[in-house]
């Protein structure tokens, strides 16, 4: 009894097996497809111009500290206690903030005002691809086949088919639009290697709280200083515009949670490949809610999701070798 007790191989946390990485990656796609229709519809509900780049930061700054305070004030109270940092969590929550808010909010802002919902959504597809490489090439914690690479191709080929026939019917790429939103993903895929490192040692939902509570303020801070503004544009009426900033915290509080979460418990790699949703629900609401069914025509979103969706699956299949031929016979 005693030797097959130890034989029996300890029970997997839900978040590490299929189900529970499924749904709860899924769960924080659908929240993160749905922001980048509402960021928007919130510029208008704010009166903010794209051209105001300071009230675009106070306004995502305002944004990612409700965030964060609904995350320290959710697990304060189901924890009944105050879900504070030590001392030794302040370094990691300090890195965190600076590229999985500051540096990536301030290029994705800026870029997604200066470009349309749809295109913006399939080029953060390429996050995915990045989270793979630099865990491989910088963070060295996961193999760099010629499978991944290839994946890597194949998905880049879908964000530059949507640029390529996209809104002019021609190239259609802008530093100021495309090209922050892009640079937006490396900060992003950094955030998300990092994010893996630091839970080893730190609770991955209270890095997530205060690093949006942080960066947030910094953002916040930052746009005030420079003349921004966060106001409803309809000061007779504001319940739209306030129910909507408050969306867009929760947004963000159950997205990085649940990632954050599913990070820890699974290698980059394979929570990564869930990425192609963000496209994909991003595409969708896009369409349903900001109307933009002519950005990019039906045929050529078709054909560049699946290529997105086909190099995450190329990337994340695991390539047959002999050792694990000679394991498997």
């Amino acid at each position: 009894m005693i030797a097959e007790e130890e034989n029996t191989p300890a029970k997997k946390p839900f978040l590490a097996t299929t189900p529970g990485v499924v749904l709860t990656c899924l769960a924080a796609c659908f929240l993160w497809g749905s922001a980048f229709p509402c960021v928007k519809i919130g510029y208008e509900l704010f009166g903010v111009d794209s051209s105001d780049v300071p009230s675009i930061l106070a306004f995502a700054g305002t944004r990612f500290v409700i965030a964060g305070l609904m995350v320290v004030a959710g697990v304060s109270l189901a924890a009944r206690r105050a879900f504070v940092p030590e001392r030794r969590d302040l370094p990691a929550i300090g890195v965190l903030s600076l590229f999985q808010t500051v540096l990536q909010y301030i290029l994705f802002y800026v870029g997604l005002a200066n470009c349309a919902g749809v295109t913006s959504s399939i080029l953060e597809a390429s996050n995915s691809f990045l989270c793979v490489l630099l865990a491989a090439l910088v963070f060295r914690s996961e193999r760099l086949t010629g499978r991944k690479v290839l994946g890597c191709l194949v998905g880049f080929a879908g964000v530059v088919l949507v640029n390529v026939a996209g809104e002019s019917g021609g190239l259609s790429f802008t530093l100021t639009g495309e090209g922050m939103v892009l640079l937006s993903t490396v900060a992003a895929a950094t955030s998300s290697n990092l994010a893996k490192r630091f839970s080893r040692e730190h609770d991955p939902v209270l890095l997530s709280g205060w690093q949006f509570v942080i960066g947030g303020a910094v953002l916040l801070v930052a746009g005030l200083a420079l003349g921004g503004h966060v106001a409803p544009a309809d000061a007779a009426n504001p319940l739209p515009a306030l129910a909507l900033l408050a969306y867009l915290g929760f947004i963000s509080a159950g997205a990085y949670s649940l990632w954050s979460l599913a990070l820890a418990a699974n290698p980059v790699s394979r929570v990564a490949v869930f990425g192609f949703m963000n496209p994909v629900f991003g595409v969708l609401l896009s369409a349903v809610l900001l109307g933009e069914t002519n950005v990019v025509s039906p045929m050529v979103a078709v054909a560049a999701l699946a290529l997105v969706s086909l190099g995450i699956v190329v990337v994340n299949r695991p390539e047959a070798t002999a050792g694990n031929a000679r394991r498997e016979a």
